[in-house]
């Protein structure tokens, strides 16, 4: 198809993509369930585990191979974003006062199922049919222990907003567990790319370039924004002019980061915790997350929709597998999470809702899955195991979560007849 065709074909892929996940949504609410894991489904639904399967001619003429770079940048753009917002509601005043509880659970999240993903890991790396024939054990023991230990922060983070626990204790635990449960991930995964390439300066590079880059954009960058911030407070509202510093700070660091191979999220996220608060972060909330979560940030599930192939899938030895590594990234995430809490003075029920929480893999699994498929380490077969492990811990969250912590509007009503 021509360049042309595809710029005429993405509004059509847009509108199906906006409109289907709009139906799912609707349907998967009723069942409990938040927006991202409606539009996770939505996207395997659109793929060729679905969509692909009973309308193969349609799905072709939607989804042709030639416009995946297309939905691929955009949906980058989507996950830059959505992750700058995250950071601009991150709150490191509360972070402080939790932060051993928090580097607890994250080390318990990590370890536990790092293991038991390495462990499944050495059993597997020699079946051609789920790692690559150049991967070696150690490499394939790696990249499994990272993408069962990593925790989908994004979700979290949009879970916490949704059930109104942002600015509490348990949703700031959750969070500052879950951003270093998930920056661990990302070094080991370094590592691993380093070795695939046979070049140790790309863990290097990615552990030491992003240390330093958190350092400079949460002392200097911080430090420059915060004129505007005063700007935006005299004004009341934001500028078109500052709209546009902010956006190109968060682009730079999106780039910086992708370049050393952390990747481009964590370059938003630390940008956004550099902005200043207050009426500054509340106009880029009012501005971006409108956009960025209704038609941006579907696009990425899609995207991975379209990688995965359930059907392959095909035999019970598959089937006893992915359901072997359900339970051993359910287990090893939500009990090891659990127990930290619980040693650092957390009661039972918090204890239970951080266990809950930390085991939503969501949109973090599915970028490092893509990241492993892309870079040939593991096969088409496993990146469909491990996204039906992402879909089902994501989709077990929310309502696990409330039946131990209660509804927001449940706790609502706790909170007003306590008052």
């Amino acid at each position: 198809m021509s360049a042309f065709d595809l710029s005429v074909l993405f509004f059509l892929q847009m509108a199906f993509i906006l409109g289907v996940c709009r139906v799912v949504g609707i349907v998967f609410k009723r069942l409990g369930q938040s927006q991202v894991v409606s539009e996770m489904i939505a996207g395997v639904i659109m793929g060729p585990s679905l969509m692909g399967w009973i309308f193969p001619d349609f799905s072709a003429y939607i989804f042709p191979a030639a416009s995946k770079p297309i939905l691929f940048s955009v949906c980058q753009i989507g996950l830059v974003l959505y992750m700058f917002l995250v950071g601009v509601e991150f709150d490191v005043a509360m972070i402080r006062s939790r932060l051993r509880s928090a580097a607890s659970v994250s080390a318990a999240g990590i370890v536990v199922p790092f293991a038991l993903g390495s462990l499944l890991a050495l059993s597997l790396a020699g079946d051609s049919g789920l790692f690559s024939a150049k991967t070696t054990q150690a490499q394939a023991m790696l990249f499994m222990g990272a993408a069962m230990s990593i925790t989908a922060f994004p979700m979290l983070a949009r879970i916490i907003l949704e059930q109104g626990l942002s600015k509490t204790s348990l949703g700031t635990l959750a969070l500052a567990a879950g951003s270093m449960d998930d920056a661990a991930a990302w070094c080991v995964l370094a590592v691993v790319l380093a070795s695939f390439q046979n070049d140790p300066s790309i863990a290097i590079y990615a552990i030491g370039g992003g240390i330093g880059f958190a350092v400079l954009a949460l002392t200097v960058v911080k430090r420059l924004l915060a004129p505007l911030g005063q700007v935006v407070e005299q004004a009341g509202e934001m500028s078109q002019g500052v709209l546009v510093v902010v956006l190109m700070v968060v682009m730079l660091g999106a780039w910086f980061t992708d370049f050393i191979q952390i990747y481009a999220v964590f370059g938003a996220f630390i940008m956004g915790i550099a902005m200043p608060r207050g009426k500054f972060a509340a106009e880029l909330h009012r501005i971006i997350y409108p956009l960025t979560t209704a038609f941006l940030l579907p696009v990425f599930f899609i995207y991975s929709g379209l990688n995965t192939r359930i059907g392959l899938v095909n035999t019970p030895y598959l089937w006893w597998l992915t359901l072997l590594v359900l339970v051993a990234a359910t287990v090893g995430k939500g009990v090891a999470c659990y127990g930290a809490a619980r040693l650092h003075g957390e009661s039972h029920k918090e204890a239970m809702a951080v266990g809950t929480l930390m085991n939503a893999r969501g949109l973090m699994e599915l970028i490092i899955l893509n990241i492993g498929l892309q870079r040939g380490i593991i096969e088409p077969a496993l990146f469909a195991i491990m996204v039906m492990m992402a879909i089902l811990t994501t989709l077990m969250t929310t309502p696990l979560f409330e039946r131990i912590y209660g509804t927001k509007a449940s706790r609502a009503k706790q909170e007003l007849a306590f008052a």
